[in-house]
């Protein structure tokens, strides 16, 4: 599975972001609401019936964001998501990367390079700064140096799921 990089205004996906978290909250609140007091009222009150109604609230705002999520207006979240969690496996091998990259491996330096420009984009776009992570900061330019030094680009453009499969996790 190849996942590549791309563009996003930062302001334009945390606006978005935003709206679309607050606009899943008060659905689930709306429909939580509609299903306690039907099952309520055909049943009669109770903690299950109304934990019941909140669950089907829960599933309907699934099932709602579901068939939303494949608008082209979604593109921006679809993406964060997707890189969140090539970050997050990526993450689970960085002991085993970070050795590969120590011996001179091609392939560990060119994920631990997606992984950093990653986590780079990622704080981009959520609003947040790297610079308090001085640790993240040198491996970075470490990773960077080492590129240069192989006559490697310093960016990467993207990352296959196939190229961890040489390294073990942890």
């Amino acid at each position: 599975m190849t996942f590549r990089f791309e563009h996003f205004d930062p302001a334009t996906y945390r606006r978005l972001s935003r709206l679309t978290g607050l606009a899943m909250a008060g659905q689930l609140i709306v429909f939580g609401l509609l299903f306690s007091q039907l099952l309520v009222a055909a049943f009669g009150g109770s903690l299950w019936i109304n934990a019941l109604g909140v669950l089907l609230g829960l599933a309907a705002t699934s099932l709602v964001f579901a068939v939303l999520r494949q608008r082209p207006w979604m593109a921006g979240i679809r993406y964060v998501w997707r890189l969140k969690h090539h970050l997050a496996r990526v993450s689970a091998y960085l002991p085993a990367l970070r050795r590969g990259m120590g011996e001179g491996d091609e392939a560990a330096l060119a994920v631990l390079a997606f992984y950093h420009q990653g986590m780079a984009q990622l704080s981009e776009l959520e609003g947040r700064t790297l610079d308090d992570d001085a640790e993240l900061l040198a491996e970075r330019e470490v990773v960077r140096h080492a590129r240069c030094e192989r006559g490697l680009s310093e960016r990467v453009e993207g990352f296959e799921l196939e190229d961890l499969g040489a390294f073990r996790k942890g």
